[in-house]
């Protein structure tokens, strides 16, 4: 067998071996997630909506001042910070945390680690909703 043959090989079989959750088992462990955190913030978050995507589009990879073609935005928040919310926020269109299936199951291996990304990821961009920047978070 060819070097070139077996690498190639050998990337396969790795692929293989990765946790690969499909969508809804994704969505399902983003939920798990929220449901796991302290009353004192599950509480209160208002007016947000946690959703799962494949992956980010140009548009919000440039938002965030990432290069093109840089795959490495695991979540995005828009919307009003809590704090900022003030007693005009009313009727407002609900806040949107975006998770990005496809960056955060490139950038893992095991089941225990896509789930430790999804709840970093979750937990960041639960702290842009409450106002921090990213400075702020780990």
């Amino acid at each position: 067998m060819t070097g070139t043959r077996a690498r190639r090989i050998g990337l396969y079989r790795d692929l293989r071996r990765r946790y690969r959750p499909d969508r809804r088992t994704f969505e399902r462990l983003v939920a798990e997630v929220l449901e796991t955190l302290p009353a004192t913030f599950r509480d209160k978050l208002s007016n947000v909506a946690v959703v799962a995507v494949e992956w980010p589009t140009q548009s919000e990879v440039s938002e965030v001042g990432l290069s093109p073609g840089e795959d490495d935005l695991l979540g995005v928040y828009h919307g009003t910070p809590y704090g900022d919310r003030g007693v005009n926020y009313h009727l407002a269109v609900p806040d949107r945390i975006t998770i990005y299936r496809g960056p955060i199951l490139a950038s893992c291996r095991t089941e225990a680690e896509v789930r430790a990304e999804i709840r970093a990821t979750v937990l960041h961009e639960i702290g842009h909703y409450f106002g921090l920047s990213d400075d702020e978070l780990p």
